[in-house]
């Protein structure tokens, strides 16, 4: 790993629940020793929790690079995942039990950073969402990408995944257990989302080992791995599949078809489990870090729908369109100047829009990350039922790129004028830029480095789009308008989500209402809608953080004056990471505070 974690015994050695020494009271001494002290048992119980994430959550590990626990699947058992929650109920006791008031500020921050982590998932623990454990866009149906994120270089790397593949019947079977538990207390999705997975199983089950996605580090082997080891590899790999993944995907396709399918929900909307309205309005919470309800961030959307829809009218008088609204809505979508032919043409239009951006970006920031990203296209068998890009960190060892992975999966409904703000949102200076700055923090410890918050991570990579014109994009209007259409999705997303999951809207209801307020096409509206209902709440951040940091701007703006520095600015926003909303304008004023004469 990066960081070197303190082990358990360490910790239990040093008695962590013991209170600082106590020294003479006033002494400036004693006061450093209890600062010493607690900042002690603080760092080794952030350690060592950490070292139990990555154990409790071995795909997370994989993901980050870190190879010791790349033989497991998670344990997803009902008894594991309680276990789970009774022991993030003892870490909140034992940091209960750490004086915060004696840290550092640096240190008070990694405490209640990390308080909050272990309270939000002490309290979704009641609601039970952990009995959903699979949507359309993702879940155990799409194991086998497990493989694209892990470095096969060595024979142990190969043998590690056959490991994988040999437990892999334990994890369907409690998966699929999560699932029958889920459908007896009514807590499902909408089965009109739903019906795309039947499909997506489908695609594992296969007569030949050799065609398995599961099979996919078995066709390409480094120079160090031996001839007689291929084969040996190659042979038990094929039995593992054939004799446990299959099988196991036999068992969920049957179990999906013929009970959970039937028993899903007929229409969307979270409203409908047990105490739904109680666990959305936690999932606004939650999300978009703040204690906004979800009636005021449906006003909000309302408010933000409004005020797009003007700067988009005056976007559509520049181009001289002689029609309505609507109908120039129809004409983005329609019309095939606006569209391109085949993928590789895409693709390379992404390719040439990033590097376009890249010699750009020491206009609006002091410090650019170290590690490069690359652009890829979105592997086929996930692209019919995702989003058009989304954007994968590098690992934490610093061996795999940032990917800004973009969907070519029917170009011809993948407009021309979004490749520019999706660019900006995804890459730079979006996600690839805060997310590589942010693991590259030094001192800071690794569930702040590699972890944070949706409403600033998102709201970030929505602020980012705005910066298109100071980077010298949006120069053609349709372009523009392909930006605000991209602010105008964010701020339906409020409108919609709140709707379906809050107030009872139906899929067919939030899909016009976007169509009616955004140029995008109705392929690519009907996977956004769908995302929401499968992800209640995690669409709200986006707007929500990139309003609070847009405002934090034009405060800075108006403090500064002549002296505002958009590059010193975008410093302090990234400075300490992804942040809570609240936390983020205390560092902020705390920075104008310091600019004063």
């Amino acid at each position: 790993m990066v960081t070197s974690v303190r082990s358990y015994w360490l910790l239990a050695l040093l008695g962590l629940g013991c209170l600082p020494i106590v020294a003479l009271a006033g002494d400036p001494d004693s006061r450093q020793v209890d600062r010493l002290e607690t900042t002690k048992q603080l760092n080794l119980l952030i350690d060592a929790e950490w070292e139990w994430r990555l154990r409790e959550q071995p795909t997370f590990a994989s993901y980050l690079g870190d190879r010791r626990h790349n033989d497991r699947w998670p344990d997803v058992s009902i008894k594991a995942i309680n276990r789970r929650y009774a022991h993030r109920r003892v870490v909140l006791k034992q940091l209960a039990a750490i004086d915060r008031k004696v840290l550092a500020p640096g240190d008070r921050l990694n405490y209640d950073l990390f308080r909050r982590e272990f309270a939000v998932s002490v309290e979704s623990h009641a609601y039970r969402w952990f009995l959903v454990p699979l949507t359309a866009r993702d879940g155990i149906q799409d194991a086998s990408s497990t493989a694209d994120v892990v470095r096969f270089e060595q024979v142990e790397d190969f043998r590690q995944w056959l490991e994988r593949l040999r437990g892999f019947g334990q994890y369907m079977d409690q998966t699929i257990t999560l699932m029958k538990v889920g459908l007896k207390e009514r807590r499902v999705h909408d089965r009109e989302v739903m019906v795309r997975v039947p499909a997506q199983i489908a695609r594992q089950i296969v007569e030949d080992p050799r065609k398995s996605l599961f099979f996919k580090p078995f066709r390409n082997f480094p120079e160090t791995v031996s001839l007689a080891d291929r084969k040996s590899l190659e042979a038990r790999a094929s039995k593992a599949i054939s004799e446990v993944v299959v099988p196991a995907y036999r068992r969920l396709q049957k179990f999906f078809n013929d009970s959970y399918l039937p028993g899903c929900f007929a229409r969307a909307g979270v409203w409908q489990i047990p105490r739904g309205k109680e666990f959305y309005a936690f999932r606004c919470r939650r999300f978009t870090t703040t204690d906004l309800t979800p009636s005021q961030i449906h006003d909000i959307g309302k408010r933000e729908v409004k005020r797009i829809r003007r700067e988009m009218e005056k976007v559509i008088r520049q181009t001289k369109f002689d029609g309505s609204f609507r109908e120039f809505l129809e004409f983005m979508r329609t019309d095939q100047r606006f569209y391109y032919k085949n993928a590789g043409d895409l693709l390379a239009a992404y390719r040439e829009v990033t590097k376009r951006i890249d010699p750009h970006l020491v206009r609006l920031f002091r410090r650019l990350p170290r590690i490069p990203y690359g652009v890829e296209p979105i592997p086929m068998h996930l692209a019919p039922d995702t989003t058009t890009a989304y954007y994968r960190p590098p690992s934490a060892d610093g061996l795999r790129a940032g990917t800004y992975f973009v969907n070519l999966y029917r170009p011809e409904v993948r407009p021309k004028y979004e490749i520019e703000a999706l660019s900006l949102h995804e890459a730079v200076p979006g996600h690839h830029l805060q997310i590589s700055l942010a693991m590259e923090l030094e001192n800071v410890p690794p569930f702040r480095r590699f972890g944070g918050y949706t409403a600033f991570i998102e709201g970030w990579g929505l602020y980012s789009e705005s910066l298109g014109e100071e980077l010298g994009l949006y120069k053609d209007p349709y372009s523009k308008f392909g930006q605000l259409t991209y602010e105008m999705w964010r701020a339906v997303r409020l409108v919609v989500d709140t709707g379906m999951h809050h107030d009872g809207w139906t899929r067919k209801q939030s899909i016009a209402f976007f169509a009616e307020n955004t140029a995008k096409t109705l392929f690519d509206i009907e996977n956004e809608i769908d995302r929401y209902i499968a992800w209640p709440g995690q669409a709200l951040a986006y707007k929500i953080g990139e309003l609070k940091i847009r405002e934090l701007r034009r405060l800075s703006e108006r403090t500064l004056g002549d002296k505002f520095d958009v590059r010193e600015f975008h410093e302090v926003v990234l400075s300490r990471g992804a942040v809570t909303l609240e936390l983020l304008e205390e560092q902020v004023r705390e920075w104008l505070g310091g600019q004063q004469p």
